[in-house]
């Protein structure tokens, strides 16, 4: 399993993986330089990342590779639908597995995301719109949001 190290405006960033793909990518606290050298299978991701953050990409193309339980992959795999700049409920997601009463394991599933930002785990929200728990923080998740909003607000002054 190789890592790479990535500066993101949301903190160092921890990518995992190998020739089957990316299996984890979180953001951390720590400081941490970029990986100057990273490994080939790393190349395309970074690229893709620093896009995202630039406001340059919306949806990605990676090779993914997370390890957990059929039920969190299932969870993880409905994660991808949720468009970019959208959002969805716990409840919306139970219902999109085909399953209206597992909230709280969709929930758990979600915590346990190990790819975040790749499978958009930040686009969930509570039913009431609230922004719930994120692994990163709930300022990472709000800043995730806003990023992703469609249209930003335009000034009415010049």
């Amino acid at each position: 399993m190789n890592k790479a190290f990535l500066k993101t405006p949301l903190g160092s960033a921890i990518l995992e993986g190998d020739a089957s793909g990316i299996s984890k990518f979180i953001l951390t606290d720590e400081e941490g330089s970029s990986t100057p050298t990273p490994a080939p299978e790393f190349t395309e991701a970074i690229e893709q990342l620093e896009e995202y953050f630039a406001g340059q990409r919306k949806e990605f193309n990676l090779k993914l590779n997370p390890q957990g339980t059929e039920f969190q992959k299932k969870v993880w795999q409905a994660l991808l639908n949720i468009p970019y700049g959208r959002t969805a409920s716990y409840m919306e997601l139970s219902k999109e597995i085909g399953d209206p009463l597992a909230i709280r394991a969709v929930a758990a599933a979600n915590g346990k995301n190990p790819l975040w930002i790749l499978i958009p785990c930040h686009r969930v929200i509570g039913s009431d719109g609230s922004l719930t728990g994120y692994a990163g923080g709930l300022w990472r998740k709000k800043w995730l949001l806003e990023h992703e909003q469609q249209e930003k607000q335009q000034s009415l002054f010049p």
